[in-house]
């Protein structure tokens, strides 16, 4: 399994951002913001087969995940960025019928300024 995160950048509070994540493979992908200074937390996963999702109570109503599975590729919409939101963002992936997520990709810089 490979992944690649992209879609960064830098943008206001109240902006939105779409990140990518390449992800080749069979099962779930998340999504892990790490904050400086803070560990990773989860954020949003979908699963390959069926595209059942899940959000983290702290995002809901401002992220959404979706997938294309014709391109491999993985979204999370941001919308309404606070600077809490602010954070290197990793997609990860695991196995079908596994609860780990042990595959990762590099994470894509999200900075968003008061």
């Amino acid at each position: 399994v490979q992944l690649q995160a992209s879609g960064g950048g830098l943008v206001q509070a109240g902006a939105s951002l779409r990140l990518s994540c390449k992800a080749s493979g069979s099962g779930s992908t998340g999504w892990f913001p790490q904050a400086p200074g803070k560990e990773r937390e989860f954020v949003a996963s979908i699963r390959r087969s069926g595209g059942s999702t899940y959000i983290a109570d702290s995002v809901e109503g401002r992220f959404t995940i979706s997938r294309d599975n014709a391109k491999n590729t993985v979204y999370l919409q941001m919308n309404n960025l606070n600077p809490e939101d602010a954070g290197v963002y990793y997609c990860a992936a695991r196995n079908p019928g596994t609860t780990v997520y042990s595959h990762w990709g590099q994470g894509t810089q999200v900075t968003v300024s008061s």
